[in-house]
């Protein structure tokens, strides 16, 4: 798609990825920061990562019990939370848990049989190993999630303003929170080969965060937090190839420093200091 600009297949696949991948996950991040549902992110994130281990054990592809699993999660959350009579938060964070625990679990026993595993991409990501088909597939995930925001935008608007108050003026509330986990199912699954299973919730969250501290809308975050996610992780995969460095690592490092100068200069926070 973008070879007209970098001739370099390596780098042009990397750059293409990293680009769908962030504009993806920093949209459906916007939503899961503003609904302050923020350990979605890293429950969905690390059942991509115990799907993708559990995968790789049993001799499956990895991407589709990566998809597999985050999609049971993501319909397991509900009818469990209200089964466990639990807040949402508490049965999330078991669920993050025992996520983790299969994975690193999977990893350990692999590489304690001598199965000649590397969990290096898993947990990290790799770049250079990308195939056609799941840049084209990250393709496909980014534009339905930006379709997602532009077709719902008044009824998300309207749920992160109040759900309770969205509920009483007739928006589904339900049904647009369990497409909203879906589309992290399939994202987060996406992008695990790109930016590792450690890494992922980084780009869920970071960028909506950055975007925060600027915009004062919702309309605002959802423009802004792309373009930052885009900028960044395309630069950084750019910097990484070109000095050999770890790019997934690095571009998570490289959010947290904007993070960082973000806040520092703040707009909100100025305008905060002022009215005291």
């Amino acid at each position: 798609m973008l070879e007209f600009l970098i001739p370099n297949n390596i780098v042009c696949h990397a750059v293409e990825a990293m680009l769908f991948a962030s504009i993806a996950c920093s949209i459906l991040g916007v939503i899961i920061t503003q609904l302050k549902i923020s350990s979605i992110g890293f429950t969905m994130a690390h059942a991509a990562f115990a799907g993708a281990a559990c995968g790789m054990f049993f001799g499956f592809d990895p991407r589709i019990s990566a998809v597999a699993v985050s999609i049971m999660i993501a319909l397991l959350i509900g009818p469990l939370t209200d089964l466990a009579k639990m807040p949402e938060d508490t049965v999330l964070g078991v669920l993050f848990g025992m996520l983790m625990a299969v994975a690193v679990f999977f990893i350990a026993y692999m590489q304690y049989v001598g199965k000649g595993f590397n969990a290096n991409s898993l947990l990290f990501g790799d770049v250079i190993s990308l195939y056609r088909e799941e840049i084209y597939a990250l393709v496909i995930i980014s534009f339905m999630a930006v379709i997602f925001v532009v077709l719902l935008y008044k009824e998300i608007s309207a749920i992160i303003f109040n759900k309770k108050v969205a509920e009483a003026a007739g928006i589904k509330v339900k049904p647009i929170y369990y497409a909203l986990l879906f589309m992290i199912a399939f994202t987060v699954a996406l992008s695990l080969n790109i930016v590792g299973g450690l890494l992922l919730y980084v780009w869920l969250i970071t960028p909506a965060a950055i975007a925060y501290q600027f915009m004062f809308d919702v309309k605002g975050l959802f423009i802004m937090a792309p373009v930052v996610a885009a900028v960044i992780s395309v630069s950084s995969a750019v910097v990484g190839l070109e000095y050999s460095l770890p790019v997934g690592p690095l571009t998570a490092v490289v959010f947290s420093v904007v993070f960082i100068i973000a806040v520092i200069f703040s707009r909100k926070r100025k305008v905060t200091s002022r009215k005291h």
